[in-house]
């Protein structure tokens, strides 16, 4: 049987792509290419061996989707990564992540049930909680997104706990995760997004190679021990694995369920940059500028549940992230290759 993962050839995707064929698993990647690169796939055969089937299809474009579903009977599960990400930009643009992200998955669960397909891991966001009561942060925590990108993942996760009410066979595995960085320890694939990055790693690799002048620190006046903010930084590599692992409690269980996917541990923007520079074996400049609207002080995961259900710890720490990101910039100082 085959795993249809959306977004598969970005960041996240990417990654879990690679463990998903290093497990047996056949992929059928669709993505827009938006925000990623088509010689992913290149990279993904290099380290594999394998290469997974690959469609330029857009979620917005049904028929195409629909093509895919038609072309593949073998598609018996969904691995559902693709939509647009960026907080700052969904305060700027909130319809188009509307209509983007919730039109886009409404498209593919309705072609999943013509399609006979009852097995869904959804990529959700530690931003559903937004300002929380308290950390670490359980999934029993209040649900109330601060910006509409969070807005976002909150109404898909309700999309799916009534699809998973009106279609009793229907499985969904929501991972609520908190903040992927690092990359394959190959240094073949990591995060390289289009423009100027919205992530803290990304845009510390951009000064770190001189591509910008200057690391920008939103706000140090937060109550954190440093006043900037605290977050639950994960290995990407981590983060892949808990998505086979979910896929795997997809095959036993019935129903939607929701899961955090982070480390338990809170660092601050300036301890990221201060790890950052240890490994990397020069200073970060940087400025203080204005807080980001949307953005919250502190948010890190109680992975209690991940541990229970999903037989899921992480293996890495946070000196590994930086290695194996740094890695990455170094062997990949442009990012991927233009098409």
């Amino acid at each position: 049987m085959s795993v249809l993962v959306t977004g598969g050839t970005g960041y996240i995707g990417s990654h879990t792509v690679l463990t998903l064929l290093e497990s047996g698993y056949e992929v059928i990647i669709v993505d827009n290419l938006s925000n990623s690169r088509r010689c992913v796939l290149d990279r993904i055969e290099t380290i594999t061996g394998k290469r997974p089937v690959f469609y330029q299809v857009d979620l917005l474009d049904a028929s195409g989707l629909e093509q895919v579903f038609a072309a593949h009977p073998t598609i018996d599960s969904v691995i559902h990564f693709a939509g647009l990400k960026a907080v700052g930009e969904s305060v700027r643009l909130p319809l188009t992540y509307y209509h983007n992200n919730l039109t886009g998955t409404l498209i593919l669960l309705q072609l999943m049930q013509a399609h006979g397909v009852g097995r869904l891991v959804f990529s959700s966001s530690a931003t559903v909680y937004g300002s929380p009561d308290e950390v670490p942060i359980r999934e029993t925590a209040p649900l109330r997104a601060t910006n509409p990108y969070g807005a976002t993942k909150l109404m898909i996760e309700q999309m799916l706990a009534d699809a998973c009410v009106s279609r009793p066979q229907l499985s969904a595995s929501v991972l609520r995760y908190f903040n992927p960085i690092g990359a394959h320890h190959s240094g073949l694939i990591g995060e390289d997004p289009l423009g100027i990055p919205n992530n803290l790693l990304p845009f510390i690799t951009k000064v770190a190679i001189g591509k910008q002048s200057v690391l920008r620190v939103f706000g140090n006046d937060y109550p954190t021990p440093d006043g900037t903010g605290v977050r639950d930084y994960i290995h990407v590599a981590d983060l892949a694995e808990a998505h086979l692992c979910a896929l795997r409690r997809t095959a036993k269980v019935q129903g939607r369920e929701c899961i955090n996917i982070g480390t338990g541990n809170g660092y601050s923007v300036l301890e990221i940059v201060a790890a950052f520079e240890k490994h990397w074996g020069a200073p970060i400049p940087y400025e203080i500028a204005p807080r980001r609207e949307g953005d919250i002080a502190v948010c890190y995961a109680d992975p209690t549940l991940a541990r229970e259900l999903l037989g899921w710890t992480p293996r890495y720490g946070l000196d590994d992230m930086c290695r194996d990101l740094i890695r990455w910039v170094r062997q990949n100082p442009d990012g991927y290759p233009d098409a």
